[in-house]
């Protein structure tokens, strides 16, 4: 009979012992000295049971082959798609908590740099690559197929995360081989959208881009906040059903998100934009508004990790635009090339210094890694400068000359944002955290001239100055939780009219849309500073100034984001709703309440569901949520509060995205001076191979 995990698990090891296991030479002392690194919280429990599995597969398995495959399994915890070998050598202890000074009982517990440090790289390749544990990348064999690593160069991955990654190669560079047909009149199609060149120190970036995206079947746009993203999509998908239409074969456009409220936000915005384009009627007709889940498109199936949509299944479209493509992970990327038909056109949409997803990846940060510098190739700028009529003499970009930026010449980035100009505190803040320019970041802070950003320094954990804000804003300038439950005691209904009265579904939406005006963003999930501790001190901050009547489970004016994907009630993870007091069904005692959430249908019509409590059971509450939950979402006034630490998770990918979740205003909360410098001067960096081999100009392997 085989042993479960639990009877693996090792007894704890004296600390003393500990210290005398390098170099490691028994696959039992690693079991054990990975098992007191899951107690001290610097791998986790899931990592030791796959090494453990690993050790029960092959027990003869050297043991620097267990380690990688636990380094490599909680490389993947943490957002990287495989174990760089050299990279971990080199800094040891870039992934992995730094234990609290003092706390390893006077160095007798060996550390993960301690044990790394005595590795040499080309030995650790060599052992891994003679493992039958490990495939080799080219190796296609039989045998190979069926191993649960895959040694690519001096990367070690899990073989799915490998052929996730080998599928999206695969499948990006056909796509980049197509060359689609241009309309003959390019140019001029394009001058009835953007106009004619006025400038030559002015570039067009948004024309560029269209122009770009129709002579292949596969492209990205990125930009930041208020470039214009939405807009030059709009302009791009007339361009490519202009001609569709007139020949009378209109293109089948379909549009997805991430998330219900980024597909909510792209549906309303879309709605408005194609409204004022200046082109005929049958093809404004022909753009759809309409956006839909990523999850909803592929057709999801719950419980499982497949969709309907798939290589065997394509989806019935012939162009689709994907928006907040940097939330898009590793494998719902893979996914999603699979199920495109090769006819199609993807084209790609986000703002590649955004947080990456939750998952493991970071897509659109890897196809984006020559966005800023441009580099694109002579023939490219020469297309792009004859149909545009723009030039790139003076842009000062990179010239790709030698042909080993392929990828490149599919990718514009949008750089004016319209939203945040010179005159945006919100605006300057974001470019200076994005450049990691943290003094400079600072003193904008500091120096009160912008008058949509505040600072709030607080004095201790206890400081009421926090509440102060959460509860009441800044003054006669943005406002904080007050608001919504102003508008959801002044402007309720009066109780006579039944619940299919027009009336409470406006109330409805304007209290979630006054719900919308302010929200209080988190780095970090536990502890005083983070959501869980936060929502239980908001809750009794509204409480105590009676605000709401109950802080019970359920009680009107809760507000609750949901925590994972209900497809039954058609309700969507990262969707929020607001509990209500509404009249029960027609038919039922008049005046008698009940209580139910409204969530907006994201329809782009404004429109209202409401659920019964029993029926939600993924909920939390949401007076504070995190930055990744925040991605898709804007809000008038948002405020980042930072914990009085440093954390692996602070950094100035997070602040940038905290900062620009904010359209009008943006407060910056600190517990302790000093965490918001630190935080931006660090940098997510999520190790994978995505799309090198092409930028190396070699086959793909595997």
């Amino acid at each position: 009979m085989s042993r479960t995990f639990a009877d693996l698990l090792p007894t704890p090891l004296e600390a003393d012992s500990l210290s005398k296991l390098s170099p490691l030479t028994r696959a039992d002392d690693l079991l054990l000295l990975l098992s007191r690194w899951v107690e001290r919280g610097w791998l986790r429990a899931l990592d030791w049971a796959f090494v453990a599995f690993l050790h029960e597969l092959e027990p003869e398995t050297d043991p620097l082959v267990l380690l990688a495959a636990a380094l490599t399994s909680h490389q993947l915890g943490h957002g990287h798609v495989c174990l760089d070998l050299f990279e971990t050598l080199k800094a040891p202890d870039f992934a992995l908590s730094l234990p609290p000074e003092g706390d390893v009982q006077g160095g007798v517990l060996l550390l993960p740099s301690q044990l790394l440090e005595t590795l040499d790289g080309a030995h650790w390749c060599k052992v891994l690559a003679s493992s039958s544990l490990v495939a080799l990348a080219a190796d296609a064999g039989d045998t190979a197929q069926t191993r649960p690593l895959v040694l690519s160069s001096k990367r070690l991955y899990l073989r799915r995360y490998w052929t996730y990654e080998r599928r999206i190669d695969a499948a990006l560079r056909q796509r980049l081989m197509q060359q689609e047909p241009t309309p003959k009149d390019l140019p001029q199609r394009l001058n009835e959208l953007f106009g004619r060149a006025e400038s030559a120190a002015v570039i067009d970036w948004q024309k560029l881009a269209c122009a770009l995206a129709t002579r292949s079947a596969f492209s990205i746009i990125t930009g930041g906040p208020g470039t214009g993203k939405t807009t030059t999509v709009v302009r791009l998908l007339a361009l490519l059903q202009a001609p569709a239409v007139e020949a009378g074969h209109p293109l089948r456009i379909r549009l997805a998100a991430p998330t219900g409220k980024a597909a909510a936000r792209l549906t309303e915005s879309i709605s408005q934009q194609v409204q004022s384009l200046q082109v005929a009627e049958a093809v404004r007709a022909a753009i759809p508004s309409d956006v839909t889940t990523v999850h909803r498109l592929l057709g999801s199936r719950p419980g499982t990790r497949h969709f309907r949509h798939h290589a065997g299944n394509r989806l019935p479209l012939d162009v689709l635009v994907v928006d907040e493509a940097s939330m898009i992970d590793l494998e719902m990327m893979a996914n999603l090339l699979d199920a495109m038909p090769a006819h199609a056109r993807l084209v790609l949409l986000g703002d590649k210094d955004q947080l990456a997803s939750v998952e493991a990846g970071a897509v659109l940060g890897d196809l984006c890694r020559d966005a800023e510098g441009g580099w694109y190739s002579p023939q490219t700028r020469q297309w792009l400068e004859s149909v545009s009529g723009e030039s790139l003499q003076g842009s000062g970009l990179h010239e790709d000359r030698d042909g080993t930026h392929p990828l490149a010449q599919q990718v514009v980035m949008l750089r004016h944002s319209r939203r945040f100009g010179e005159g945006s505190g919100i605006g300057q803040l974001a470019r200076r955290v994005n450049q990691q320019l943290a003094d400079e970041a600072r003193q904008l802070l500091a120096a009160g001239s912008y008058d949509d950003v505040y600072s709030l320094p607080l004095k201790g954990e206890h400081d009421h100055k926090l509440e102060r804000l959460l509860l009441e804003g800044h003054g006669n300038g943005p406002q904080g939780y007050r608001h919504y439950l102003s508008v959801l005691r002044d402007k309720r209904p009066p109780s006579t009219r039944p619940l299919e009265h027009a009336d409470w579904t406006d109330w409805a939406r304007e209290v979630l849309q006054a719900f919308d005006t302010f929200q209080l963003l988190c780095a970090v999930r536990k502890g005083p500073w983070g959501v869980e501790g936060l929502n239980q001190r908001i809750t009794a901050a509204l409480l105590k100034a009676r605000l709401i009547e109950s802080d019970q489970q359920w009680y009107e004016g809760r507000p609750v984001l949901m925590t994972r994907n209900d497809y039954g009630l058609g309700l969507m993870n990262g969707d929020i709703g607001i509990a209500l007091k509404l009249p029960e069904r027609e038919g039922a005692e008049i005046g008698k309440t009940v209580l139910r959430v409204a969530f907006p249908r994201n329809d782009g019509q404004g429109g209202v569901r409401f659920v019964l409590p029993s029926r939600l059971n993924d909920v939390e509450t949401v007076y504070a949520m995190t930055v990744h939950k925040s991605q898709g979402s804007e809000f008038a006034h948002t405020a980042l509060i930072l914990p009085d630490a440093l954390n692996p998770v602070l950094t100035k990918e997070l602040i940038y995205t905290g900062i620009t979740r904010a359209r009008d205003w943006f407060t910056l909360i600190e517990p302790r001076a000093g965490v918001f410098e630190e935080a931006v001067q660090r940098k997510v960096k999520r190790l994978s191979g995505l799309m090198l081999e092409l930028e190396e100009g070699t086959e793909p392997q595997g």
